[in-house]
């Protein structure tokens, strides 16, 4: 498979075109309002007489009894933007653009100062907050670097591959989020506190990933990864903790945006309800909707499969008073697979459609939360109520295109109701919190497989619950900050799974500022980490209607981290961390004797099948990065990553490279913002991961099942993919006219046109016609020796 070669004067002409005809036919506003809420980080409270400034600029504004304050007459570019109260640690946001119009509400969270007995010593205000519970493998993204990402095509899970240890599976069209070696379904996604099963469309059930992302980026503020490091509150993650803010809708008036690209068009609303004749509404709303263009580009380029999806977005805020907040939020999406063979086709286009999977998958989170101040005393607490649901109905044909001979076929439905309640005080120097969460699950199957000789049908009701306990501080004069926590977690139907004594998960976190300015910081964590396997593997029956993988334990893993920070300005940050994960009672493949750590990266159903908890595993390694916020008009993010994954089998004194065994990790993400009033933006992406391990093709047992692919997991780690090498543009153009905005990119993935890796293909020898040679044989289809460039125009409109 290869991209198409697309006529770029052609597109340089298209782009010229649209650009004279906006010149021509409008007027240019050169100024817009930046607006937004002050508030207390710990207690939630809204600050009065905080002077918000942008930096650069002789414009600020002084908020008012409410929290809020507006700043007019804005000229339209990007700014640095500072809150300054008395007792109050200044907060700095980069890299905050303003516009005509559309421009999201920039709020600050403040936190009270710290005393400290060290004078004549100025503490800079820096942008890279850090938590007490994680002071280290934690990164955030803000909202304009999430929308300008090179590459990306507004998909926040390629968007977060630019940070440091996250890497994805290499080559091919899929969006596993793979960090420090651990697999896809390793990882956990929370929305404003409300976790989602997955962040992708046409996800591999029981693992992670798919094609493209569904979360809509219009909707954020920012995104917050904590890898290998994470507070107690967090259950069922090994790898990762990804925390999705989306903003608040506007609450004094109605906004549209408009994104068009070249694979989808999205429509967001926002704005105020029950406003009156207030200047404020108590209540707000923002909501969106998208439609995929995929499957034409998969078409065009001349892709098997034609992935076509709609997908939702929404989020109600109500102000009850001074003290509780209600906030109603879902996201859904509809997809479907479809297969593409031309009328005019060719052997290879009839070989690659015979072999892709048939989905049909509808997915939805809703959920509620209920946030209330306590009014007596410093701190809060929040209850959540929520439903995910996943319906998956995967099958594999001998004729994909009739959709006969049916020879795999998994129909099934996940769902989980949960309610999550959090509760935090603050005690001087000292902080509390505990939690607990309980859900049922519901996980319905209906499954035959002809390749491996099963069928069942089983329905699954059951309980899962947990608790959690943290403690915070800091001494020895504020340079020392301690953190621990301990939680356990237990089901109804695992055979040891209310023993809770198994799943008793402490940490310890540490964070020492060596110097007195707090520039240099050491920091440390040492945690332990359960998740219960999937419902894929939990629900499995054998032919006799056994349930047989009840016996099943939750995953165990140990994290070691150690690392050093340093601040050399307000807006730079070097780190250089240390990282051991130990793996124990992982899924071992009875089937295939391999560890489930290996699998998950591709169009299929994971754990569906008879397991063993016996499987460990190891991931370490070092890792380094460099962030420069938005300064002298240049912000980028460079990171690398040396790292070995290893899994065992049923042989748990071999240990074999993961599929995940990447070796090295680099990646560059940067902008340079042109002129003071030009509002021209290049970013560029550049990727690299070293040569990945796969399992080869089991060439006897693929004859004998073809269409079904069957793998030969016993060479695991003997061959590799070639190393993944990709530099990504964008160019941007941002235009502000009178009550609209315009912004306009150019996109262009694969610059440099390098030959993506791909494992070696296989099919029946066929003639020219399609029709397959007899006796039968099998042929290695020819691999790709050529790259090619994907450029697209893109269209952002606010209003």
């Amino acid at each position: 498979m290869s991209y198409i070669n697309v006529n770029m004067s052609k597109i340089k002409r298209i782009l010229l075109l649209v650009v004279s005809f906006i010149a021509t036919t409008t007027t240019i506003a050169q100024s817009g309002t930046l607006a937004g809420t002050v508030s207390d980080a710990k207690t939630g409270e809204l600050l009065f007489g905080v002077t918000v400034r942008l930096e650069g600029a002789n414009l600020g504004a002084v908020t008012d009894f409410n929290g809020f304050y507006e700043i007019k007459n804005v000229p339209t570019k990007a700014y640095t933007v500072k809150a300054a109260l008395l007792d109050y640690q200044d907060e700095v946001v980069f890299n905050v653009v303003v516009k005509s119009a559309g421009t999201p509400d920039l709020n600050f969270e403040m936190r009270q100062e710290a005393s400290t007995e060290i004078e004549g010593v100025e503490i800079v205000a820096s942008p890279f907050k850090k938590s007490t519970e994680t002071p280290l493998s934690s990164n955030k993204l803000s909202a304009e670097e999430i929308a300008t990402y090179p590459g990306g095509n507004n998909d926040i899970a390629k968007v977060v591959q630019s940070l440091p240890g996250v890497g994805g599976s290499a080559g091919g069209f899929r969006n596993d989020i793979i960090i420090r070696g651990g697999a896809p379904n390793e990882n956990v996604y929370y929305l404003d506190g409300i976790e989602i099963p997955n962040i992708n469309h046409f996800s591999t059930q029981g693992s992670a990933g798919g094609p493209v992302g569904l979360l809509n980026v219009s909707f954020f503020e920012g995104v917050t990864l904590s890898a290998t490091s994470f507070g107690a509150q967090y259950d069922n993650a090994l790898s990762g903790v990804l925390q999705f803010d989306q903003r608040i809708g506007n609450s004094r008036e109605m906004q549209t945006n408009i994104r068009v690209s070249s694979s989808e068009t999205a429509l967001t609303l926002e704005g105020p309800l029950f406003r009156g004749d207030k200047k404020q509404a108590k209540t707000t709303y923002i909501v969106s909707a998208r439609r995929s263009y995929l499957q034409l580009l998969f078409k065009a380029i001349g892709l098997p499969i034609l992935p076509d999806y709609w997908d939702y977005q929404y989020k109600i805020n109500h102000k009850i008073n001074a003290y509780n907040d209600i906030t109603v939020l879902g996201v859904g999406a509809i997809d479907n697979f479809k297969v593409n063979l031309p009328e005019d086709f060719t052997v290879d286009e009839v070989n690659a459609v015979e072999q892709v999977p048939i989905i049909n998958q509808y997915s939805s989170t809703s959920g509620i939360t209920w946030r209330k101040r306590f009014k007596n005393v410093n701190g809060f607490m929040t209850t959540s109520a929520s439903i995910n649901l996943l319906r998956n109905n995967f099958s594999r044909f001998q004729d994909n295109v009739a959709q006969t001979g049916l020879f795999l076929n998994n129909i099934s439905q996940e769902q989980e109701a949960k309610v999550r309640y959090y509760y935090k005080r603050y005690y001087q120097k000292f902080e509390l919190s505990a939690g607990a969460v309980i859900q049922n699950a519901d996980y319905i199957n209906d499954t035959e497989d002809l390749v491996n000789n099963f069928s069942y049908e089983n329905s699954l009701n059951f309980w899962r619950y947990g608790a959690f306990v943290q403690a915070n501080t800091k001494v020895l004069n504020n340079r020392l900050s301690i953190s621990g926590g301990l939680r356990f977690d237990g089901n109804t139907f695992t055979e040891t799974g209310n023993e809770v004594y198994r799943t008793l998960s402490p940490r310890v976190a540490f964070s020492y500022a060596v110097d007195k300015t707090q520039k240099w910081s050491i920091n440390a964590s040492v945690g332990r980490y359960f998740k219960i396997p999937p419902y894929t593997i939990l629900g499995f029956k054998d032919n006799n209607g056994v349930e047989v993988n009840r016996d099943v334990k939750y995953i165990k893993s140990d994290h070691y981290v150690l690392g050093v920070e340093y601040l050399p300005t307000k807006s730079t940050k070097l780190t250089v961390e240390g990282f051991f994960k130990q793996y124990s009672d992982y899924p071992v493949s009875v089937n295939d004797s391999v560890s489930l750590a290996n699998l998950g990266g591709d169009f299929s159903v994971l754990g569906n099948e008879p397991i063993r908890s016996i499987g460990l595993g190891r991931t370490y390694g070092v890792e380094l990065l460099a962030q420069q916020k938005l300064a002298k008009n240049f912000y980028g993010i460079l990171a690398l990553t040396f790292f070995q994954s290893e899994f065992t089998g049923f042989d748990t004194d071999e240990y074999i490279p993961s599929a995940w065994n990447q070796g090295v990790l680099a990646s560059f993400t940067g902008g340079y913002k042109f002129g003071k009033k030009k509002n021209w933006e290049v970013s560029l992406r550049v990727r690299y991961s070293g040569q990945t391990p796969y399992a080869p093709v089991d060439e006897a047992a693929t004859l004998a099942n073809y269409p079904a692919i069957i793998k030969d997991y016993t060479r695991l780690g003997e061959v590799k993919l070639n190393a993944f090498n990709q530099t990504d543009l964008r160019i941007d153009k941002k235009w502000s006219f009178d009550n609209w905005a315009l912004d306009i990119f150019l996109e262009v993935q694969n610059l440099l046109a390098q030959v993506q890796p791909s494992e070696p293909g296989y099919a029946l020898l066929k003639e020219e016609n399609g029709t397959v040679v007899t006796p039968q044989e099998l042929v290695q289809l020819p691999l790709a020796t050529e790259g090619n460039v994907l450029p697209s125009i893109g269209i952002v409109i606010d209003f």
